[in-house]
């Protein structure tokens, strides 16, 4: 399920973000790639440690805890730091799948994989190329979104990024561990959340949505790691 979530950040957000990221000093993108990944990364990434790393991370961690659609389709359970990186001039990122297992920076304990974030944080006017190719069994999808929005799919995705030809793209990535690990379970309840809100805003639809809500619950009960 490829799920593009819609104004994490405000335009004021957004524009914070690349002020404080235009005067960063960025590292080789390679420090945070498997062996295989390293072979066909070639992009710039600002170190983990930095301080404007953290400070917006915990502002787009911040922001998706207060968005309901991501919530819905997510279900999140363990969060990674969001990273940030950069391609201009060329610059790309060849066919790969992201590791498994993460080791959650400063901390003794691990995150599984379960779903793959990319929060956009340049304008698709900005720059040429640059998009996300996400492979599922429908086929290849093209994504490129505004400044502030996020597309959220399943880590088991092969995926690359085609070379920008023109300007920069700044983009966060991380990953996250689902309550619920497998993709077509989260599939079944995002549309059966979906249903029930919409059964909500419709007159006379209170015990049918009381119902749902009930199988919600009781398979979210069935299929959470907790």
């Amino acid at each position: 399920m490829l799920i593009h979530i819609p104004d994490v950040l405000s335009a004021d957000q957004v524009a914070h973000a690349r002020r404080l990221l235009d005067t960063a000093d960025w590292v080789d993108g390679r420090v945070t790639a498997g062996p295989q990944s390293a072979r066909v990364k070639d992009n710039a990434q600002l170190p983990e440690g930095h301080p404007a790393a953290r400070e917006l991370g915990d502002t787009i961690v911040s922001a998706l805890q207060r968005h309901p659609l991501f919530i819905s389709a997510a279900l999140p359970l363990h969060v990674f730091p969001p990273l940030f990186n950069r391609y201009a001039g060329g610059q790309s990122f060849g066919h790969h799948i992201d590791n498994a297992i993460r080791q959650m920076p400063g901390m003794p304990h691990r995150i599984r994989t379960d779903l793959s974030c990319t929060l956009f944080l340049s304008g698709r006017d900005e720059y040429d190329g640059g998009e996300l190719m996400v492979e599922d069994t429908y086929g290849l999808h093209s994504v490129k979104l505004p400044a502030g929005h996020l597309v959220l799919y399943p880590a088991t995705s092969l995926h690359h990024v085609r070379p920008v030809t023109r300007g920069v793209r700044v983009c966060s990535f991380f990953w996250l561990q689902s309550m619920v690990r497998s993709d077509a379970d989260r599939t079944l309840l995002f549309d059966l959340d979906a249903a029930i809100r919409h059964l909500h805003g419709v007159e006379a639809a209170e015990a049918p949505a009381v119902q749902l809500t009930g199988v919600y619950h009781n398979l979210l009960r069935r299929w959470a790691e907790v």
